[in-house]
C-alpha cells in the first residue's frame, strides 16, 4: 500500500538488518537488541516463524528507497465480544532519521486498516513506560489508556534489559 510518499509493505528477509538496527536505535532498545553483523540467529529464526505465520505479519515502511519504519501486527481469535478477532500492534519503531515526518502515524493507520479487513473488534497494544512520548502519539492517533498492562520476565540472566 503506498500513502504519499511512503510505501506500507510485508517485510522480506533482506530487510533483516535494517529492521534490527531500527529496534536497537532507542535509549530502551538497546539494552535489549544487538544489531551487530552478522545478526544473532535467534533473529532469523524469529523472522521466519513471523513470515510462516498466518496471523502475524511484520510490515516495513519505505520511504525514497529506505526502510523508515517497522511494526509487527498479530492477529489473535478471542472468545471475548463475541468470539471476535482482535489484532496487536507490537515491536514499532521508526528510523532515527525519519522521526517525526509521519512514518509512524501512517505505519499505525496502515495496521489498523488490516485489521479491519480482518474483521477485528479491537486494536491493542503496549508501550513501554519509559516511552512517554510515545504514550502522546499513541493517544493521538484514538488509543485509550483503558487497561493496566502487565509483564512477567522470563529470560532472567540473560543479560538484556
Amino acid at each position: 500500500m503506498k500513502e504519499g510518499n511512503q510505501i506500507f509493505r510485508s517485510a522480506v528477509r533482506a530487510d533483516l538488518e535494517g529492521i534490527v538496527g531500527m529496534l536497537a536505535d532507542d535509549h530502551l532498545g538497546r539494552t535489549r537488541e544487538n544489531p551487530d553483523l552478522p545478526l544473532e540467529r535467534s533473529y532469523e529464526e524469529a523472522f521466519l516463524a513471523i513470515s510462516q505465520d498466518p496471523n502475524n505479519e511484520l510490515i516495513v515502511a519505505e520511504r525514497n528507497g529506505n526502510l523508515a519504519g517497522v511494526l509487527q501486527l498479530t492477529f489473535l481469535p478471542s472468545l471475548t465480544y463475541r468470539g471476535s478477532w482482535r489484532a496487536m500492534i507490537e515491536g514499532v519503531r521508526v528510523a532515527a532519521s525519519m522521526r517525526g515526518s509521519g512514518v509512524g502515524g501512517g505505519l499505525i493507520r496502515h495496521a489498523i486498516g488490516l485489521a479491519e479487513e480482518k474483521g477485528c473488534r479491537l486494536v491493542q497494544l503496549t508501550t513501554d513506560k519509559g516511552r512517554p512520548d510515545a504514550v502522546r502519539f499513541y493517544e493521538s492517533l484514538g488509543f485509550c489508556t483503558t487497561h493496566e498492562g502487565m509483564k512477567l520476565r522470563l529470560d532472567k540472566g540473560d543479560g538484556i534489559e
